[in-house]
């Protein structure tokens, strides 16, 4: 007779599985993620056998740990070829020529929304699963709320923390039209499929994924069998039936998607939403098969629910009526399709202990260091018994390099304690030997920057030499060299 399996222990953030328990886990270097868990195949029926669903869990093998079964086996009954029975998961997989397959863009349905929609690449994908993710209160039930009222496509909201009435009460206080909305609190895959069957859906919405489960897989909701499994079969369901599949996801104290990192990888498109100090929301995309990943939607929190920002050039400035101080400078920086101008703000003080420190959440620390060494080798101006704070107003994060040039003129202005005249706005990458490097759309920053009032404008050099274009405006400066930079923004140049 076999001996059953005995337990074992898996990583909550990434899966990875040990016979014994782990402080710190070898694939994903996280600590304390190992939970207990008794193997599917030792809590099956006397015969031994398993569940598609089970096998799903499990890698998507079979009993006898062969080849991946095909996609579908526990809903392709309803909605795909199939006959319905655990048996077509051992179907083979239908084999196509490549170069026969007609390459074509995905149609798009709209949302409704259009900052989502530029999100997402041009709007929903039909047969696409989507994950979006953030913190509590943030507003993703909102949001997949006034989506669901606003795309034109029928809706079963499936919810798991919510009941429907609360659901109903938010939509009325939202205004939202909610005709083609129905509404089930169900958080059990087999109902689930049930329901999908009977109602056919174009959009679903899963509000959350964390509280899913399959009854015969064990474990609690929210755990790594329980999520991975039934993510997977409801994004198996969404590619056969051609339904727009949205999943709102938990978060962990550092920003990640909560559970499984696999479950990132199942999904077609990972959307993280995020505040600032302010009622902004920014919606970006961390993944993306449909489009590029380089987009953020902007969304103000009012008492109607989320209001898309129509003009956010000059969201991020501060309007003064007195002088700059020291340690500000402007910036117009490329997100997505969009310059958006923002104020970078710095600020250097003597450094407690001898040993200096950088604080910045908005730009990447490592960033605001390298920038501060190329001042203090190239300019003479020290940093190194200072301690750097660095933020960016409105709390928008910048990861473009285009802000490199404008960060180093604001760390000048902090430790120099000279003010960035009046009208000066900065882009530009900054190398390691103080050359200014050219970056994207030049052109269309200076010409953003003049058109919202600003007079001088820096930057690096055109690519591709002269011609006539918006760069060479009159009120457009060339610098090649940090130097060059600030010598022609405050004079003189310190060291």
């Amino acid at each position: 007779m076999a001996r059953a399996p005995a337990d074992r222990y898996r990583c909550s953030a990434c899966g990875y599985e040990s016979l014994k328990w782990l402080g710190r886990c070898p694939e994903c270097e996280a600590w304390n993620t190992f939970e207990q868990y008794t193997p599917a195949a030792a809590r099956g029926s006397a015969g031994g056998g398993r569940s598609a669903r089970s096998r799903a869990a499990d890698g998507g093998r079979d009993s006898a740990g062969g080849a991946p079964r095909g996609r579908g086996g526990a809903l392709r009954g309803e909605f795909g070829s199939g006959d319905g029975d655990a048996s077509a998961g051992s179907e083979a997989a239908e084999v196509v020529w490549l170069h026969e397959l007609e390459g074509r863009a995905p149609e798009r349905v709209s949302s409704g929304i259009g900052e989502l929609n530029r999100v997402l690449g041009g709007g929903f994908v039909p047969g696409a699963a989507v994950v979006i993710g953030g913190e509590p209160g943030i507003g993703k039930s909102t949001l997949m709320l006034q989506a669901a009222a606003a795309a034109e496509l029928s809706t079963l909201y499936l919810s798991g923390e919510e009941s429907p009435r609360q659901i109903a009460l938010r939509a009325e206080r939202l205004g939202l039209r909610a005709a083609r909305i129905r509404v089930a609190a169900e958080t059990e895959l087999g109902r689930i499929e049930a329901l999908l069957a009977e109602q056919k859906p174009q959009l679903v919405i899963v509000d959350s994924v964390q509280t899913l489960f399959a009854a015969e897989l064990g474990g609690i909701a929210g755990g790594v069998t329980q999520v991975r499994a039934c993510a997977q079969e409801l994004t198996d369901w969404a590619r056969r039936s051609g339904a727009v599949l949205l999943m709102v996801a938990h978060v962990t104290k550092e920003g990640s998607i909560a559970g499984p990192k696999l479950l990132e990888h199942i999904v077609d498109a990972v959307l993280h939403f995020e505040h600032t100090d302010n009622e902004l929301r920014f919606l970006r995309a961390a993944k993306n098969r449909f489009g590029a990943i380089e987009e953020i939607g902007l969304f103000a929190m009012e008492e109607r629910g989320l209001q898309e920002v129509l003009d956010p050039a000059t969201i991020f400035l501060v309007r003064r009526t007195a002088p700059v101080p020291a340690g500000i400078a402007a910036a117009p920086v490329f997100e997505g399709t969009r310059i958006l101008l923002v104020e970078l703000q710095a600020l250097t003080v003597p450094a407690k202990g001898g040993v200096s420190r950088v604080f910045s959440d908005r730009i990447d620390s490592g960033r605001v260091s390298r920038v501060a060494a190329v001042l203090e080798r190239h300019l003479g101006i020290g940093f190194s018994d200072q301690d750097i704070y660095v933020n960016v107003a409105g709390g928008i994060r910048i990861g473009e390099v285009g802000v490199e040039l404008p960060l180093a003129v604001a760390l000048y202005s902090a430790r120099t304690e000279r003010p960035v005249p009046p009208g000066v706005i900065v882009a530009g990458e900054l190398s390691l030997a103080g050359e200014v490097r050219p970056v994207r759309l030049i052109e269309r920053r200076a010409k953003t920057a003049r058109e919202l009032g600003y007079g001088r404008f820096y930057g690096p050099p055109v690519k591709g030499g002269g011609g006539a274009n918006e760069a060479h405006h009159e009120k457009t400066h060339t610098v090649e060299s940090l130097r060059d930079c600030i010598e022609a923004v405050f004079g003189r140049a310190a060291g």
